[in-house]
């Protein structure tokens, strides 16, 4: 275990809400893999990796098992025991195991083809589900998902040279012009949006531009840069400072809402690294 001494506390609450749903390692015993926000099982593993965690220890490799359980022969993961399986559980999936070093797993190799089969027409990902009604606005697809696409995908070598992969980044970087809510989940890029949020788990400024910064399409596009210096003007002595954290993530020292937090800025440092 790599996680240094500073955040020990935070480790042991995070594990604190290990057997909170029933069964081990965040989760149910009938695998409802992502109930528990924001203490799922997906979202425990990559705070563990975040705080430095080797993704070889053992708890995560229990946690790889039970999330490689639900994989579907299609390349699909089924996160929930019933219902409909939506892209963004194959994408969330997808983007845990990425961040845990299985990009080259013939299973995942199945997952990205699979998504690729998928794509909507606009170059995002879209899920088939109208929670809040049909209206214009959703013939779009749904941003976040389709930047955890993105966020998976930046792990493979040839993340650069596939043309459907620059579609969904075009998709993104036109959210950063009509910034209005869009898609069937309703995805803007309102307040709550611009608020710099870590660690990564919903849609917003800090996020939107770590991802993007890996993706030649969007390094040089005038979107791309104008919501860098957006992410920029609200670092303090060149610290990224977290703006907005759920309440329940309030007790983790790594990511106290208005002090700036050195991991994040670790975040932004990979920032300029992909840009140099």
């Amino acid at each position: 275990m790599a996680i240094d001494k500073q955040y020990f506390s935070d480790f042991e609450e995070i594990l604190s809400h290990r057997y909170d749903y029933g069964a081990d390692y965040w989760t149910t015993h009938d695998k409802r893999l992502i109930k528990g926000s924001p203490f799922s099982i997906l979202e425990s593993s990559l705070y563990l990796l975040e705080l430095g965690m080797e993704p070889t220890e053992p708890l995560l490799k229990e946690c790889d098992e039970l999330i490689f359980s639900t994989w579907k022969e299609d390349g699909s993961f089924k996160l929930y025991p019933q219902g409909s399986i939506y892209p963004c559980h194959t994408a969330n999936a997808a983007n845990v195991l990425c961040h845990m070093g299985y990009v080259d797993d013939g299973r995942l190799q199945k997952t990205f083809q699979h998504l690729l089969d998928i794509q909507y027409t606009d170059g995002g990902w879209r899920c088939n589900k109208f929670s809040f009604g049909r209206g214009p606005e959703t013939k779009y697809s749904n941003p976040f998902p389709t930047l955890t696409v993105l966020n998976a995908f930046r792990f493979r070598d040839d993340l650069n040279k596939e043309p459907a992969l620059d579609r969904a980044v075009e998709f993104l970087l036109e959210h950063w012009t009509i910034r209005k809510p869009i898609g069937p989940c309703h995805y803007g890029m309102g307040t709550s949006f611009m608020q710099v949020e870590y660690p990564f788990r919903n849609y917003n400024l800090f996020v939107y531009v770590y991802v993007l910064s890996f993706y030649d399409r969007a390094k040089k596009d005038i979107r791309f840069l104008e919501a860098l210096k957006a992410l920029e003007s609200k670092m303090v002595d060149g610290q990224i400072v977290v703006e907005r954290v759920v309440s329940k993530l309030a007790k983790l020292s790594f990511c106290k809402k208005g002090e700036p937090s050195a991991l994040a800025t670790k975040r932004y440092n990979e920032i300029l690294e992909n840009l140099s």
